[in-house]
């Protein structure tokens, strides 16, 4: 496990206490262009999403990193068998290194993976004592999420096992829950009256359920607090507000690598166009659902609030979990480091549909420059908008 956030020195940037209403910031020290690297961080816990999984988007259990080719991803996801893609030693994916837990079968992308998996969660989470029918109560907590979360997911079950997991195998219980604690984990923002969305009356069966196959589980005084009614709900709030999304990718890794390659103009015409039409074929078959998808805690990450108008992304340029902060635009010492718990499609909807997506995901409203100004806007800015905050 990390040092405690506190605790975390990271050159050029550094938490600090902004008030009641908004918690903690994470503030430049130093100035960053950008496009500057503001600070890279591994999650404290990561764990692919539960239908992802399911449908053969191959991870690492450990980090996330794609097990598959390039071209057998391509494959898959185009329903193309005889795809070839050209210049294969711009795949990045080594099977060579792969191996998996010698109990479970759990895959894992390198013997180090596999090792800090043991040592950190999955010596408690190895299902080696599993029966034929499903019946260990980890198994049925994974069909029970899976049967009341359909794709497109945000959060997963396992992430939270994960995480009793991390304490109850710390050799420092009480530091290692209280790392976890630090984060947001409110269920209600009393201030604006806002209880999370997975909270609510609709959900009070699902989360009985979730909690006594979740208590069947884990039987360690260290992670009790979390198997409370209340203690539990807590849980699902620290993980739904501060989960951050991973994606990985060999493809877009293979991608990467070819715009690299020292080819001459017709070469890289050809090969611009054979990408082009392969992202067509794969938008026709896979839709949106190109990626390895996952969910992650971040002790530094979750300092960063939300802007519409953020100066700062998280990406993911190892095609694992590793988080890599960018600047996408100058900011100056002094600022607040902002990012944005929307998506792209999420940014450019009516201030009325960031707002409601926000308040039930995250319990806050927003006061960004970009909602300030939008004050005066209608509510919706389209039938679709409509629409889709009706069916929510």
């Amino acid at each position: 496990m990390a040092d405690s956030r506190e605790d975390m020195e990271v050159p050029g940037v550094e938490v600090r206490i902004i008030g009641k209403s908004k918690g903690k910031g994470l503030f430049a020290v130093k100035a960053f262009k950008k496009g500057d690297i503001v600070f890279e961080e591994r999650p404290l816990v990561c764990c692919q999403f539960a239908w992802n999984s399911a449908y053969g988007y191959l991870a690492c259990d450990f980090c996330m990193r794609p097990l598959e080719t390039a071209e057998e991803n391509a494959r898959r996801l185009s329903n193309n068998k005889n795809l070839v893609l050209p210049y294969p030693h711009c795949c990045s994916t080594k099977r060579e290194s792969h191996c998996e837990c010698a109990s479970c079968g759990v895959q894992y992308c390198s013997i180090e993976c596999r090792d800090e998996a043991w040592r950190q969660f999955h010596r408690t989470l190895c299902l080696q004592s599993r029966s034929k029918d499903g019946a260990h109560p980890l198994e049925q907590l994974n069909e029970a999420w899976k049967q009341m979360h359909y794709p497109p997911e945000t959060a997963s079950i396992m992430l939270m096992a994960r995480m009793l997991a991390t304490v109850q195998q710390a050799d420092d219980k009480e530091g290692a829950f209280h790392l976890f604690m630090q984060l947001c984990h409110q269920t209600v923002n009393e201030e604006e009256e806002i209880a999370h969305k997975l909270l609510g009356d609709q959900f009070r069966g699902q989360l009985q359920l979730l909690r006594e196959l979740m208590s069947q589980a884990f039987n360690d005084n260290s992670v009790n607090h979390w198997l409370t009614p209340e203690g539990f709900r807590s849980l699902v709030a620290l993980v739904g507000t501060n989960g951050q999304g991973v994606g990985t990718s060999p493809l877009s890794q293979w991608v990467k690598h070819t715009s690299d390659l020292m080819i001459s103009s017709e070469e890289r015409q050809e090969l611009d166009s054979f990408i082009d039409k392969l992202y067509e074929d794969l938008d026709e078959e896979a839709g949106g659902f190109l990626n390895n998808e996952g969910s992650a805690l971040y002790a530094l990450q979750s300092s960063c609030n939300h802007s519409c108008e953020p100066n700062a992304v998280p990406t993911f340029p190892y095609s694992n979990f590793q988080l890599v902060m960018c600047a996408t635009q100058d900011i100056a010492s002094g600022d607040e480091i902002c990012v944005s718990y929307l998506d792209d499609c999420a940014l450019e909807r009516s201030r009325h549909s960031r707002q409601k997506i926000l308040r039930e995901n995250y319990l806050f409203v927003c006061h960004c420059r970009k909602c300030e100004a939008q004050l005066g806007d209608l509510d919706v800015t389209s039938e679709e908008e409509t629409d889709e905050d009706e069916s929510d």
